[in-house]
């Protein structure tokens, strides 16, 4: 029943990222916003990440009231896209409050997730997550026929999100014994893997706000755009059943190769926006710059550090919050043919950082 309900979550939550990253870009830019406004709303969220985890270094304990507070919140920020949809500043103030949400929901549960299902269940539940992701793209992009649409979708998967997530809270028995403090927690210890996962994210900055933009500009159609997202999914589906085993081995090195052939990845992209057979490879690449980096990075953190909860927090704030905020902007700023030669040269910078001495091979 456990693995039930945590694949559950991963399904809808992960859906819900799917509207947010594919669709609600489009849906911006087809109603008048700039390329740069639109990064600017995407990396409003990112930035609310990366703050976020600070706070509970000495301020606040992520505990059930606030991970229930988180939960409401986000279901009430859902509802308000519909006020503030084309206002740029509410429409921002928005987005910072869901993203403040979203950075205790998933960090919160993935620690229960690695604790009790252990590294080879973990990543089959987390898969339904990318399931997910696929169905909502190849759903929606049927029925897009106003911003609306996209909206009603976000509200229906976030509401599903949330009463999955109040299921789980049952199985929560990480301990939250104050006697292990927060100040214990040591972010400089193991700083290049910090940069390391930021520049890693960064380069994602083009791939989640304007890859959509980017390949339907190229003369892709939006229903064969949303087959790509759909494609690069199915492969991550394929990496996380199947990589048990592989998550035993040497955490360290597969992140090194992860982030490697994520390099490629957008090299390929901007070498062959239009090429539609390579940029099918391309998306297969997927399966290991998100799929396998994604759970290696989680049990490596988890092998760590002390604080788990927290080591978790950090991880979506400096990762998927700082380089995403700052991807966000970036991408904004630098659209144009040259877009994903840029996030080559972010992943190299992210390999780059994986190779220092401070960083323990095995744990």
């Amino acid at each position: 029943m456990l693995f039930f309900k945590l694949s559950a979550f991963y399904f809808f939550y992960f859906a819900a990222v799917g509207v947010y990253v594919i669709f609600l870009p489009k849906v911006l830019h087809d109603i008048g916003y700039s390329a740069f406004e639109i990064g600017v709303v995407f990396a409003i969220a990112p930035l609310m990440k990366f703050i976020t985890p600070f706070l509970f270094l000495k301020h606040i304990t992520l505990n059930q009231i606030v991970f229930k507070t988180a939960l409401l919140l986000s279901v009430a920020c859902s509802l308000m896209l519909y006020v503030t949809l084309e206002n740029l500043y509410l429409l921002m103030i928005n987005n910072a409050v869901l993203a403040a949400c979203l950075s205790m929901i998933l960090p919160y549960l993935e620690v229960t997730a690695v604790k009790v299902l252990g590294k080879g269940r973990y990543g089959k539940s987390r898969l339904y997550g990318s399931i997910g992701f696929m169905i909502i793209s190849l759903v929606l992009a049927q029925f897009l026929t106003n911003p609306y649409v996209a909206l009603h979708y976000y509200l229906t998967v976030n509401v599903l999100t949330v009463l999955f997530a109040f299921l789980l809270l049952r199985y929560d028995d990480v301990s939250h014994d104050e006697s292990k403090s927060n100040s214990e927690f040591s972010f400089f210890k193991y700083w290049p893997f910090w940069i390391s996962l930021f520049f890693m994210q960064l380069s994602f900055g083009a791939f989640y706000n304007f890859f959509t933009i980017y390949e339907t500009e190229h003369g892709i159609s939006l229903e064969m755009t949303s087959y790509l997202w759909s494609f690069g999914v199915i492969c991550e589906i394929f990496i996380l059943y199947f990589q048990g085993p592989l998550l035993k081995k040497n955490l360290l090195a597969l992140i090194k190769f992860s982030v490697a052939v994520t390099a490629l990845r957008w090299f390929i992209v901007y070498m062959y926006p239009d090429n539609l057979t390579l940029t099918f490879i391309s998306q297969g690449i997927h399966a290991f710059s998100f799929g396998l980096f994604h759970s290696a990075v989680v049990i490596y953190l988890y092998s760590l550090y002390e604080n788990k909860k927290l080591a978790q927090q950090f991880m979506f704030g400096v990762a998927y919050g700082l380089g995403g905020f700052l991807g966000a902007l970036l991408a904004g700023w630098l659209y144009g043919e040259n877009l994903f030669l840029y996030s080559t040269v972010f992943a190299l910078f992210s390999l780059l950082f994986l190779y220092s001495k401070r960083l323990p091979k095995e744990v």
